[in-house]
């Protein structure tokens, strides 16, 4: 078998993709991975979670808890420097355009929210969760529009097709360095609740003594390997577990709670 390796998920620009490969390259070596191995660039998502072929990607924790748990192995969960991020857990910068006069939550009822995915806990979840005590009869917002990517959400925000949008607290501060533009013009509202970050995950048919190597690797990194998570903003990883990932679930189980089980 060739194992698949992808690290798609915080790929901002073609830098940040170059310094992710770099780290995939070390984080192999390092792990003495001697099986062949193949990077896909731009897998598709999230068919690739699905396959039994996959040595090491990264998923977002609603779908992993969702739908994945018997499918994929946690290895461990980066823990980024950027705002809104603390430890291994992480959270959305909910954001408004500066000049919106939105100033809360509660100013934003009736207005139009811009989403990345509704599989996705930091775009959908987390923004589900900060407004569903403020919803009334099951609704929030007018409208809620599918972009397909945080990036693409916060453009909308940016250019007044839409009024707010929660987006992850990584992809804010990659964009926020990479693309400066895409953030001018607007403000960060307040930071969501925090939740575990995006783990890294194999596939369950990965033996468990290369699932080992894998980790340990992760967890006691080397200097060269260090360094290509410095660049990348990763002070560390740790090994998550399945019970450090429900309190995705609870957030979706306090919105249900109340009446309000879909972004609307």
């Amino acid at each position: 078998m060739i194992w698949k390796v992808a690290l798609p998920m915080y790929n901002v620009s073609p830098r940040v993709q170059r310094e992710y490969e770099a780290f995939l390259a070390r984080l192999l070596t390092e792990a003495d991975v001697r099986e062949e191995v193949e990077l896909l660039p731009a897998p598709d998502l999230p068919a690739l979670w699905q396959r039994d072929d996959v040595l090491l990607t990264q998923t977002c924790g609603y779908p992993y808890m969702k739908s994945l748990r018997g499918t994929m192995t946690l290895l461990a969960t980066p823990c980024f420097d950027f705002p809104g991020c603390k430890g291994s857990d992480y959270s959305s910068a909910i954001v408004t355009r500066a000049d919106s006069g939105v100033n809360s939550l509660a100013d934003a009822q009736g207005m139009i929210a811009a989403a990345n995915d509704a599989q996705s806990n930091s775009g959908m979840n987390v923004l589900r969760h900060a407004v569903s005590l403020l919803a009334r009869g099951g609704r929030f917002f007018d409208q809620v529009k599918w972009t397909g990517s945080h990036a693409a959400s916060l453009r909308l925000v940016r250019d007044g097709e839409a009024d707010i949008a929660a987006i992850d607290c990584v992809t804010y501060g990659y964009l926020k360095e990479e693309q400066p533009e895409s953030v001018r013009g607007t403000k960060i509202l307040q930071y969501s609740a925090q939740t575990p970050g995006l783990p890294l995950v194999a596939s369950r048919t990965v033996p468990e003594e290369l699932v080992g190597r894998l980790r340990n690797a992760l967890l006691s990194p080397g200097p060269v390997l260090q360094s290509h998570m410095r660049a990348l903003h990763i002070k560390s990883f740790v090994h998550c577990t399945e019970a450090d990932y429900e309190r995705i679930l609870r957030m979706e189980a306090v919105a249900q709670a109340v009446g309000y089980p879909v972004l609307a």
